[in-house]
């Protein structure tokens, strides 16, 4: 956790240091590629026609390369290209993009690229190719970035292991007309190459699956809206725990969010799974409590009644 806290402050120091190899002239040109794209970017999601929605996504993809050929393009932010995930890796090695390109209501695809931070601000791009409708067992598979599961991520996260750097990406994937899905997707770099996937998730006792998946996908019914996110001051992946509404577990499209949490916390290497996290987190006796307004004799504490005024 130190080391990530570390990694990511030494970011914020370096961005604004190293930003300043953009040239003004370089800039200027990625500033109208920006606008290009941000007129473009959200007719992907709203435009009834599908045909004008890939015919866009095709568009915004070759401007967004040629945007990034351009020298030390990984310093440039595309801040308001919204429909568009940009994450920097805390190391500041690389960062990836991703969107989603609506077919029709059954078919959703995730398109991206990951960005490497080259010293002489070359471009180095690895395009992500969503094929998640031809892999059979996606939650059991290690894959490439040309055979990946489409996701549009909204955390990246790091830890080391030894030499080892392990990236851990939460996602989102609008699946079909019945369900979404939420992602923990694991990333390494091996020989210079991203690779998705790796066997580092563990149920203690069988608890949740009885095999070691390379990732963990959360799927659940279309209009609900389960959390899954990592909690800064816990340090755990949290998720809400799911029910099926119909009492039929194994049909994901019925699945709906508790109230209750569950999560991973990261532990010698491994994503360990914790089946109760506010039972197992919390530190006995260190519950929140509701303050009494009365005393241990039952009279009112007056000054616990009165609203405190804010100032301005």
């Amino acid at each position: 956790m130190k080391s990530c806290i570390v990694c990511c402050l030494a970011f914020l120091w370096l961005m604004p240091v190293s930003a300043q190899k953009l040239s003004p002239e370089t800039r200027r040109e990625l500033l109208k590629k920006e606008d290009s794209l941000k007129l473009e970017a959200p007719k992907m999601l709203v435009s009834p026609n599908p045909a004008e929605r890939l015919q866009v996504d095709s568009i915004l993809t070759r401007t967004l390369v040629r945007a990034l050929r351009m020298p030390y393009s990984f310093y440039y932010p595309f801040d308001s290209l919204f429909t568009i995930s940009k994450l920097y890796a805390p190391d500041s090695s690389f960062r990836v993009f991703t969107w989603q390109v609506p077919i029709n209501e059954d078919l959703v695809r995730q398109h991206g690229a990951i960005q490497v931070n080259t010293p002489d601000g070359s471009l180095k791009l690895f395009p992500l190719i969503d094929k998640s409708d031809v892999v059979d067992n996606m939650e059991d598979s290690i894959l490439n970035h040309q055979k990946w599961m489409g996701a549009v991520y909204y955390k990246l996260l790091m830890h080391r292991l030894g030499e080892r750097k392990i990236y851990t990406l939460l996602g989102y994937d609008e699946n079909d007309s019945r369900s979404n899905k939420k992602i923990i997707e694991v990333l390494e770099f091996v020989q210079g190459e991203p690779r998705f996937g790796a066997r580092i998730f563990r149920f203690p006792n069988n608890s949740l699956k009885a095999s070691t998946p390379a990732r963990y996908i959360m799927e659940f019914k279309k209009d609900a809206g389960p959390r899954l996110t990592y909690d800064d001051e816990l340090g755990m992946i949290i998720m809400e725990h799911l029910v099926s509404e119909t009492n039929e577990p194994a049909k994901k499209y019925t699945l709906v969010g508790d109230g209750d949490y569950e999560g991973f916390r990261w532990a010698n290497g491994k994503w360990v799974y914790v089946s109760k996290i506010f039972n197992e987190v919390t530190p006995e006796g260190k519950a929140p409590v509701p303050q009494p307004i009365r005393d241990d004799k039952g009279n009112i504490d007056e000054s616990k009644l009165k609203v405190t005024e804010e100032k301005p």
